[in-house]
């Protein structure tokens, strides 16, 4: 018996139910143009429209039923109140993409596909770990497209005028390199900055490169306990000899410390992206998406990419990033239209085409196996390794996040103290 993939398992849950070698499973055959049709499907995203239109009309010329499927894409500042009042209204999307840290506070508008339909080891075996975000108590919340990991971007220039000639390959390497490269005046403010970290205001992703350095140490943000409730961890349980936030918050909170030699950063410094492209960041800690952009802001700046640090002599190797999965809301008008279209565009080949289309990785392990070549090669292994955490709301946490790095820099709390405020914060915010 040919075993069906996860996409046709997905497709087929939503049509009538047979019952083969004793398993109940459901039935669709997705034909070709001569098919029954999938009808009008609205889709509603953040990624770009650009690339949506291109593969959508590649895909409706070889297939007429993909003709009535649109996409329109939403600023993401609004997008999670744009999609809500919308389904509210009932003139919302039939499928719209989640970003993987909006999962659990966009559980409750999602259509999720059971454990029975699509267990937990098949879903883990066809997509990356960063994806099983996705994967609540109830079943699986959307269907992974893409991918993109925070990778490290440096400006070739100033690290060859301070005598070297590669990006660290570990954080305890930046010590010497902020050392050795910051440029500061009479009055000990910064002029050429090393690297962007310390605080949170003008630190672009401050949160991921924070949550990076403590899941690198072994530690958890937040943690599902055995009936699935979600938890907060970032104070240590009693007994552990590690501290793996507190090691992590001391190490990213240095780089702003006045008194240190490796001084770097500050609050009073631009935006940490505007500084790397105007050629006053030696290093930047962005997302594999951002490579275009910089090139734009300056076509002049050179510079080259490499994967983010690692701790050395640490357990395994790690990095974050933001997965992008079409997900169904329950309110759809078109349940079965979008499950066909989602099983469509995050198929194999169609994934490639959103990859090279929207410059990320494919969040599937089989798109990932295949052989890559420059930075398509690099953002590919870096997806790989990427990881993520079940984040309850994700601008609730910022500033959580932002609390517990300035009571840090601005000396009103220390370190044991500001995590046990931002663990006391996070679970007032869990128990909501």
């Amino acid at each position: 018996m040919t075993k069906l993939s996860f996409f046709q398992i997905v497709v087929l849950s939503s049509f009538g139910a047979l019952a083969i070698a004793g398993v109940m499973i459901f039935a669709f055959v997705v034909g070709g143009s001569g098919g029954e049709g999938i009808g009008e499907v609205k889709i509603w995203g953040t990624l770009d429209a650009g690339a949506f239109a291109t593969i959508l009309r590649q895909l409706a010329e070889e297939d007429t039923r993909m003709k009535a499927v649109t996409y329109t894409q939403k600023d993401q500042s609004t997008f999670d109140r744009d999609v809500t009042n919308a389904l509210a209204s009932g003139a919302g999307p039939d499928l719209f993409v989640l970003r993987s840290d909006f999962a659990e506070k966009e559980a409750a508008k999602v259509s999720a596909i059971p454990y029975a339909l699509f267990s937990e080891e098949q879903f883990q075996n066809t997509f990356i770990e960063a994806a099983n975000v996705y994967m609540g108590p109830e079943g699986v919340r959307a269907v992974p497209l893409v991918v993109d990991p925070l990778v490290l971007y440096w400006n070739r220039d100033m690290l060859a005028s301070s005598g070297f000639a590669k990006p660290p390959v570990f954080w305890d390497e930046l010590f010497d390199m902020a050392t050795k490269m910051t440029k500061k005046d009479d009055t000990n403010s910064i002029i050429k900055s090393t690297i962007a970290l310390g605080e949170h205001q003008n630190v672009d992703h401050a949160k991921e490169i924070l949550s990076l350095l403590i899941m690198q140490a072994q530690g958890r943000i937040t943690q599902r306990d055995g009936t699935g409730k979600l938890q907060t961890a970032l104070v240590a349980r009693a007994g552990d000899v590690q501290q793996p936030t507190e090691s992590a918050l001391r190490y990213y909170t240095e780089f702003a410390n006045p008194i240190k030699a490796h001084y770097t950063w500050n609050r009073a410094l631009r935006e940490s992206r505007s500084a790397f492209a105007s050629g006053d960041l030696a290093l930047y800690i962005g997302l594999a998406s951002e490579e275009p952009l910089v090139r734009r802001i300056n076509p002049n700046l050179n510079f080259a990419i490499a994967p983010v640090p690692q701790i050395r002599g640490g357990a395994r190797s790690l990095n974050v990033g933001h997965v992008y999965a079409f997900a169904v809301p329950k309110a759809a008008k078109n349940l079965q239209g979008a499950l066909t279209v989602a099983y469509t565009l995050a198929s194999m080949d169609t994934s490639k085409l959103f990859s090279k289309a929207l410059g990320m990785p494919s969040a599937r392990r089989d798109v990932l196996a295949e052989p890559a070549t420059g930075n398509d090669d690099l953002f590919n292994k870096q997806a790989i390794l990427a990881r993520a955490w079940v984040d309850p709301d994700p601008e609730k946490t910022d500033v959580i996040f932002r609390d517990m790095i300035q009571s840090v820099t601005s000396g009103s709390a220390r370190l044991g103290e500001a995590i046990q405020r931002a663990d006391k914060t996070m679970s007032d915010l869990l128990s909501i």
